[in-house]
């Protein structure tokens, strides 16, 4: 099934926003066929994504719903709270998927955040436990101290930072990898002369080219989009992409673009 490898990203954009932006997009998504809803305890959209979850005619247990705990609650007593606050304002009574947002190493409390979350884990609150934006000395870290590996890490990936030694990592550990922002932030990317041929060789759109090019490298990318069509488009389109296309893309590697996980702090 498509929905098991394309999520939604339920930070949606849109010019002129509507105060139930938020639950239109998540509703007008699991409308579409989307299964996997990616929020955060930091989107602030979190009561909206779980009205749309009350309301929607699918079956709650066949979505998959993720959140994150983000900086300002690391630490064990913290996690725990900010995953109580993501459950109320869910209104669900457990969550399918937690990660920790950012590492935030500097602060050395995520491994303190993992425990809670095994724990929270175990009392059934939480399905399976993962990371975001965490490198691989981070990873090992709360392996060595705790004897989990997360079961996903999602992180910034696209055409232009394909994040080959991070994948060749989670493969080894047995670690889904997860695409935000898999299209980028701007339209800059999309508008690369190679994916532009590349997309006109297969008929399809850049946008198109970029989520198969996921798909191949076992990435499961979680574009966002308010829109009901664009919404349609990322998660049913049809695109194989041979050698040629896939060397290609590879070799637009920029590195990284947007924030360095070593170094960068939400809260």
């Amino acid at each position: 099934m498509r929905s098991d490898l394309i999520g939604f990203g339920t930070l949606v954009q849109a010019g002129g926003d509507t105060p139930d932006m938020y639950r239109t997009a998540t509703l007008s998504a699991l409308e579409v066929g989307y299964r996997t809803l990616d929020t955060a305890l930091r989107y602030n959209n979190e009561v909206q994504v779980g009205q749309a979850i009350a309301q929607t005619d699918v079956p709650r247990e066949d979505i998959t719903v993720t959140t994150k705990i983000p900086g300002r609650f690391h630490g064990y007593h913290e996690a725990k709270t900010s995953i109580i606050r993501s459950l109320t304002d869910l209104n669900l009574p457990y969550v399918d998927v937690a990660l920790i947002h950012w590492p935030l190493p500097r602060l050395h409390k995520y491994v303190d955040t993992w425990r809670a979350m095994i724990e929270m884990r175990d009392a059934g609150l939480i399905r399976t436990i993962g990371v975001s934006n965490f490198l691989p000395e981070h990873m090992q870290r709360l392996a060595d101290e705790t004897g989990e590996m997360p079961a996903i890490n999602q992180v910034e990936m696209h055409p232009y930072f394909g994040q080959a030694a991070l994948r060749a990592f989670h493969a080894e550990h047995g670690i889904q990898t997860q695409a935000w922002s898999p299209l980028g932030r701007t339209s800059d990317m999309i508008q690369d002369p190679v994916l532009v041929d590349v997309a006109k060789k297969h008929d399809a759109t850049p946008a198109e080219i970029v989520l198969a090019w996921h798909l191949h490298h076992g990435s499961m990318p979680l574009p966002a989009s308010s829109d009901p069509e664009r919404q349609r488009e990322n998660l049913w389109f049809e695109v194989t992409l041979d050698a040629e296309d896939l060397t290609a893309i590879d070799e637009l590697e920029r590195g990284r673009i947007f924030y360095d996980p070593a170094e960068h702090e939400e809260f």
